[in-house]
């Protein structure tokens, strides 16, 4: 995107006028950017979550008595027959996040993409 917005004619009418690139990567090109990252980054916060649940179930994330969701879901699998919940309410908890982060990402992007327009 942002090859895009740098190759597009108003960046070389300013470039044209004596700009610096410093001001034209500041003043022009990442307010067009900005949302693009924003939706971005809280889209991938979903993905990010579970990698780090995955990782901390199977033992490679953070180790104890740090908390984290995926060493709670793994300490928790032993009383999973007797105590269910044990491991269930960290298992809801990423999903509630991941579906917040999600949802989030989504309204954003309806809010500050520029292409889709008011429908």
């Amino acid at each position: 995107e942002t090859l895009t917005v740098r190759n597009s004619d108003f960046i070389k009418a300013v470039q044209l006028m004596g700009a610096s690139a410093f001001r034209i990567v500041l003043r022009h090109i990442m307010p067009l950017c900005i949302s693009s990252l924003i939706i971005r980054v809280t889209l991938d916060m979903a993905g990010i979550i579970l990698t780090a649940a995955g990782l901390g179930f199977l033992g490679l994330g953070a180790q104890p008595p740090l908390p984290e969701w995926g060493a709670m879901i793994a300490s928790g699998r032993r009383f999973i027959l007797d105590q269910w919940w044990v491991a269930a309410a960290p298992g809801a908890a990423i999903l509630i996040v991941s579906l917040g982060f999600n949802l989030l990402g989504d309204g954003l992007r309806d809010a500050l993409d520029p292409r889709s327009g008011d429908q």
